[in-house]
């Protein structure tokens, strides 16, 4: 005797049901995990007092954005317009903005 279409359909959202739930209490097992790392690679990253991400590697200005000054990306041709690709992304941080003002 085959089973009722009726059944079928309870017996598969019953398992979608419960394949949800078990993601949703896998998301949050793994949320706090990942909080607990972050923490602790922020606390690492504050007491080593490590340097920022480094997502360019053409410019040193651009490799360390935060450790760089406003005349960095002049300094090999003044007066000479900006050369590497990233120079145009990667804008400077906002205290050297607010130490020297905006110029564009």
């Amino acid at each position: 005797m085959a089973p009722r279409r009726s059944t079928i359909f309870l017996g598969t959202a019953a398992g979608l049901v419960l394949g949800l739930g078990g993601m949703i209490l896998h998301t949050r097992a793994q949320e706090r995990a990942s909080q607990q790392a972050l923490a602790r690679n922020a606390a690492l990253v504050k007491r080593l007092q490590v340097t920022d991400l480094c997502l360019c590697t053409e410019a040193g200005y651009t490799r360390h954005p935060s450790m760089t000054d406003f005349a960095t990306p002049f300094q090999d041709a003044p007066m000479s317009l900006e050369h590497f690709p990233t120079g145009a992304v990667i804008q400077p941080p906002p205290h050297v903005v607010a130490r020297h003002g905006k110029h564009d």
